[in-house]
């Protein structure tokens, strides 16, 4: 007579005989808690996937009367979401100690990176039907929202490239000053959507607050690891 076990009915167990976990299943509980962030960082990208499939099989449907502008706002609003989510995750891992917080930054900056990446192409995809001259006046010599959101984009584009530990690694003492840029491009993507703002500015002055705040506690944390430091040679 077949066993439970011989028609694979029973709870999938492991080598010690004991029900697999979901972190059994997948790794390390930590390996686990970084596809559920995955998963979540990559959901707007997917509802929006599904929105443009509406848009296309039903115009106005999805969008309204202006798909490439809804487009181009909900990829930049995840974009600055995501990017300080990610300035975020070094203070929340100070403030709770629980330093192994930082092992997620590298995933939620190279998906900030994405979003903002995404919403510049669909704005070079709006202006298609212009001559690149224009084009690139309007991008890069015009002082406008449109030049302070690339050269965000700009300085994070070598952060997404040297991420990884062999970077790291070949970088030395370089590597953290160079992902100081960070800073300074959450701060051009701050004043590129506020730029952009007519009349709502909301969104801009939350995202503001949350920045000047990331941005104090650095300084604070910097003040005091001197002082440390300081009192540690005085000794």
């Amino acid at each position: 007579m077949l066993s439970k076990a011989g028609l694979g009915i029973g709870r999938p167990q492991g080598s010690s005989g004991r029900p697999r976990t979901l972190a059994g299943a997948f790794g390390s509980p930590l390996r686990v808690a970084k596809l559920v962030v995955f998963c979540l960082l990559a959901l707007p990208m997917a509802l929006l996937g599904v929105d443009v499939w509406r848009e296309v099989a039903q115009p106005g449907s999805a969008f309204g009367p202006d798909p490439t502008e809804e487009v181009l706002h909900y990829l930049g609003q995840w974009g600055i979401r995501i990017l300080l989510l990610t300035l975020a995750v070094s203070p929340a891992s100070r403030l709770l100690r629980k330093p192994q917080l930082v092992r997620f930054r590298r995933m939620m900056g190279l998906w900030a990176f994405s979003y903002i990446a995404l919403h510049f192409a669909v704005y070079l995809l709006s202006k298609a039907g212009n001559p690149f001259e224009l084009i690139l006046k309007d991008t890069l010599y015009k002082v406008s929202f449109a030049v302070v959101g690339f050269y965000a984009l700009v300085m994070l584009i070598p952060l997404a490239i040297t991420s990884t530990r062999r970077w790291q690694r070949r970088l030395g003492p370089g590597w953290r000053k160079l992902h100081r840029l960070v800073y300074p491009a959450a701060f051009a993507a701050w004043v590129h959507l506020l730029w952009l703002s007519k009349g709502d500015f909301m969104d801009p002055l939350i995202y503001g607050l949350v920045l000047a705040l990331l941005f104090a506690e650095r300084i604070v944390f910097r003040i005091r690891k001197e002082r440390r430091a300081a009192a540690a040679n005085a000794g």
